[in-house]
């Protein structure tokens, strides 16, 4: 069975337009130590999406890093999708970057596929940020299906001697890469006619399902294209990989991942809040969205539901209101309706001056608007189902209701040498406080790393490194060589203006040179354990002859 016809808008690179970068830099935005995001001078150098922060800085030493910010990229997406409510009230936001529709209305009203997708990009350009003395781009696509339509938007139109078009995987190699004919100023929208969807998946790679476990085990099994997927048959994909398999092999067959379902859920899913007053900032509605948010999870939940588009309508005290539709691939947790409602109301409340709205909000509606069997979840082992990271969101939320949303802060694991870089504070509304891997060390914690101080790791990391004397038993300052060697072994030690303490335990240095390709940033250090005779622990450094106290241990 075909999809639904879909249009998908899909704006280039969002997290790195959103902060402004200019398309001529190398530019690559990360979330836990990994890109997410890439500019195409980036890529060019071979930086690519999913490679861990050194060895994207091994590929494009220039390179500059960036930590992603959700909820600017979707309140600078707003007014693309405003934009687009002059097409169709019926818009499905993906996510920052990512809005699509369905085809059927506007496609009649404008006089076929190709003068609405021309309507669609014309509608939009205006409205795309100006970076560097230009606006970014956007990319228009009409397909069978919303997996189908997302791909036609982010391929690359190639064209042979005859004329004819054929489509390949990924983004521009670099600035000047052609992906439209010559000539043209902009791309074209991407049509796929009807019926013709499994053709144009079958030569995509198999990576497109973004299905890391499984794309894995059918590339090791040869099937590395859609379409190779697509050929086998189902019973046997199903017999061999289940559920997962399944909703794979449909959509590599261009079909929708579940078949579409018009029918308006049941009224009293719907949950709403009223404020009293009307709330005029984003943190005043923190605690209440996470609050509907469990609140309909919970329900659909007791239903057996899972919830795959949500709809989410704002009403201010004047009667204004404003109504955006989130689609998510597999089935919305409680924290991502949390973060569409967050990122729609902050995107509303922070427009221009002639499109916010003129008075406070007053009521908050979320209502599920489509809905499919849930699958199942895992049993705690004293029973219930994640309560306790359920209590966790809970908290983090009312205290962001009480500070702010960025003034709550989590770990997060990074790559460096030094104590301060290898583990930093981000925001708890940037990460998934329910997803595991977030606790787990990555491979570089635990596996050898070149000029890495051994563990176990220090437990206060001093914010501003404390100047410190280190001499040896004659009073003479100790230093380390060209070779990395101490030029004597350490015996006193005076941290800042305080007494002097006796050396009775040492090990290192470990010497690290960074960025020594550079002569602007480069640095070169090493870092020294001590233990003294009051039984403090310190992890010391030494840079330009100057001794400090970089981190203490307990």
């Amino acid at each position: 069975m075909a999809g639904t016809r879909m249009v998908a808008v899909w704006c280039p690179d969002w997290p790195v337009v959103a902060w402004g970068v200019p398309p001529t830099e190398p530019v690559a935005v990360l979330v836990a130590n990994r890109v997410v995001a890439t500019s195409a001078p980036a890529r060019a150098d071979g930086v690519a999406v999913g490679q861990r922060r050194r060895e994207a800085q091994g590929r494009c030493p220039e390179l500059a890093l960036l930590d992603r910010d959700e909820g600017r990229e979707a309140r600078l997406f707003e007014p693309v999708v405003a934009a687009l409510d002059a097409i169709t009230p019926r818009i499905e936001i993906t996510g920052p970057g990512l809005v699509g529709f369905p085809a059927r209305g506007p496609s009649r009203f404008f006089g076929g596929d190709r003068p609405m997708a021309d309507a669609v990009a014309e509608c939009v350009a205006p409205v795309m940020p100006r970076i560097g003395g230009s606006r970014a781009v956007s990319r228009v696509a009409v397909a069978d299906g919303v997996f189908t339509a997302r791909l036609a938007a982010r391929s690359r139109p190639r064209y042979d001697g005859g004329g004819d078009r054929r489509y390949e995987d990924g983004e521009d190699k670099g600035a000047g890469s052609g992906d439209c004919r010559p000539g043209l100023g902009r791309r074209e929208p991407v049509i796929i006619e009807p019926g013709e969807s499994a053709r144009f998946l079958a030569p995509l790679s198999i990576a497109n399902l973004d299905m890391p476990e499984l794309t894995e085990v059918l590339v090791r099994l040869g099937i590395d294209t859609l379409g190779r997927l697509a050929a086998l048959s189902t019973a046997d994909v199903i017999g061999r990989f289940g559920r997962h398999g399944q909703l794979a092999h449909r959509l590599a067959r261009g079909e929708d991942d579940h078949p579409p379902d018009l029918r308006q859920p049941a009224a009293d899913l719907a949950v709403t809040w009223t404020f009293e007053p009307p709330a005029e900032r984003i943190e005043q509605c923190a605690f209440v969205i996470k609050t509907l948010a469990d609140e309909l999870l919970n329900a659909l939940g007791v239903r057996g539901l899972s919830c795959t588009r949500v709809a989410i309508e704002a009403e201010t005290e004047t009667g204004e209101r404003h109504l955006r539709l989130w689609r998510h691939q597999g089935s919305l947790s409680s924290a991502a309706v949390a973060d569409r409602a967050r990122w729609q109301l902050d995107g509303w409340l922070n427009q221009a001056e002639h499109a916010r709205p003129r008075s406070g909000i007053a009521r908050l509606t979320i209502v599920p608007d489509e809905v499919v069997a849930a699958t199942g979840r895992q049993l705690g082992l004293w029973g219930g189902v994640g309560h306790r990271a359920d209590e966790v969101t809970r908290v983090v939320a009312r205290l962001q209701a009480m500070l702010g949303a960025d003034a709550v802060c989590v770990p997060e694991y990074r790559g460096g040498l030094t104590a301060s870089e290898q583990v930093r504070p981000v925001p708890a509304a940037a990460v998934d406080l329910t997803e595991p891997r977030l606790a787990a060390r990555p491979d570089w914690v635990t596996q050898p790393w070149p000029g890495r101080i051994p563990p176990p790791s220090p437990i206060k990391v001093h914010p501003d490194p404390v100047p410190v004397e280190v001499t040896d038993d004659r009073t003479r300052p100790v230093g380390v060589s060209g070779r990395g060697e101490l030029t004597a072994a350490p015996s006193r030690l005076r941290i800042d203006s305080g007494p002097v303490r006796a050396v009775t335990a040492w090990a290192g240095p470990w010497p690290a040179e960074q960025r020594w390709w550079d002569p602007l940033t480069r640095r070169r250090r090493a870092r020294l354990q001590v233990v003294t005779d009051d039984g403090s622990a310190h992890l010391l450094m030494v840079e330009y002859g100057q001794w400090f106290v970089e981190a203490t241990y307990d």
